[in-house]
């Protein structure tokens, strides 16, 4: 059995990045990294752009101006304006060559084709110039790259359809156990609705990994071989849940063994999620989490999150760890580190009832876990205690 840290280091120095590039369709590449420099194809703006309602100006000394024409978003026209001259113009419009100046609506009054604005401006004034964002042959989005919704519309204003990324990890999630049903169907005696493979796959979507494939095994020692070997070969990282501790029924270690899956680490020192396994086949990681839902999720935030992360090069690969002051008192059992269930707010923490590996209820309601180092047997109102955020 190994230490919290010694389990972290493990995943870390033991998961690489996948350096294969793939191509993506712009609006489909959120969460994604850029495997390469992206070049503007055009300069953004394309031309000189009105910033805002009002009149574009060929400016002269005088406050008034003749009206001669009006240009509106997406015109392609080009009114020639000598001195003294205006045209109409709107947010977003191109600005004849011969403007050199906008001025906004509420400062211009107009009459009888004639206009008068209330002072001078400056060249140039309220005119985005060609190429403001970016110029043609420029790099638009540098290497390594993460695309946001903001850098898929920022792309896609530049005409571009599609992008080379980083490959992100194929997932597999394999749920064990006689006891598991499907819910909707009747809950006869003895069985439970199964929700771990639905709760890591709602938990990998909010991190943007899409590509998962779920498998179901029954505890038959054969079958789990079979499907463990076909889950291992087909994905970069697999997730079985249930099957891993030592009970005559609990078949997937033997199965990793003689499927020659490498083990890194089994058993940690902590609560919940003792009996976590993490081992090697290739290049695919393994993680064996318990059964237990929260003990599931919990192992998942802590160490599945950091191997998911160094797989995309990323290299803040752990969720953030604050400190807050808690609000509630908490009486440890055991020697070991625990992973509490609790909600943070300004500073503030609060431990949640109900921190049984089994219970799911008050990890609904929670947007952190606390640690509790093994050194520590009693929390107290006012305690400094570290916070490790959960994703949003």
């Amino acid at each position: 059995m190994i230490t919290i840290p010694e389990a972290i280091a493990s995943v870390k120095n033991n998961t690489n990045r996948l350096v294969q590039p793939t191509t993506k369709p712009v609006e489909k590449a959120n969460g994604y990294y850029l495997y390469e420099d992206v070049l503007s194809p055009i300069n953004m703006p394309p031309f000189r752009q009105s910033a805002m309602d009002g009149y574009a100006l060929n400016l002269h000394e005088d406050l008034n101006y003749n009206l001669i024409d009006e240009v509106k978003a997406g015109d392609g026209h080009q009114p020639i304006l000598k001195q003294g001259e205006a045209v109409r113009i709107f947010t977003g419009a191109p600005v004849p060559d011969t403007a050199n100046a906008i001025m906004m609506q509420e400062k211009v009054s107009a009459n009888n084709g004639s206009i008068k604005i209330e002072h001078q401006i400056n060249l140039e004034q309220n005119i985005r110039p060609l190429g403001e964002q970016v110029k043609q042959g420029e790099v638009a989005l540098k290497k390594g790259t993460k695309l946001t919704p903001a850098g898929i519309g920022y792309l896609l204003s530049l005409g571009i359809t599609e992008v080379s990324v980083y490959k992100k990890p194929t997932i597999a999630i394999v749920t064990t156990g006689n006891e598991l049903i499907e819910p909707g169907q009747e809950l006869t005696y003895g069985k439970i609705y199964e929700s771990n493979s639905k709760m890591l796959l709602s938990a990998l979507y909010s991190l943007k990994f899409y590509d998962v494939t779920i498998y179901k095994v029954v505890d038959d020692y054969n079958q789990t071989v079979d499907i463990l070997k076909t889950a291992i070969n087909a994905n970069d990282l697999v997730m079985i849940t249930g099957g891993i501790s030592v009970g005559d029924y609990d078949f997937v270690g033997r199965a990793l063994n003689e499927i020659q899956v490498k083990e890194v680490f089994y058993k940690v020192k902590q609560k919940p999620g003792k009996p976590l396994f993490f081992g090697k086949k290739d290049d695919t990681s393994v993680f064996a989490l318990p059964g237990n839902p929260a003990a599931a999720l919990s192992c998942f935030y802590v160490y599945v999150y950091i191997a998911l992360q160094n797989m995309m090069g990323i290299e803040t690969n752990e969720l953030t760890r604050i400190t807050g002051t808690s609000t509630s008192k908490f009486l440890k059992r055991g020697d070991r580190p625990q992973f509490l269930k609790a909600i943070y707010t300004n500073g503030e923490v609060e431990l949640m009832e109900g921190q049984n590996s089994s219970m799911l209820q008050t990890f609904a309601l929670s947007n952190a876990l606390v640690f509790i180092p093994e050194e520590i047997s009693e929390v107290n109102v006012g305690d400094e205690l570290e916070i490790i955020l959960l994703p949003v």
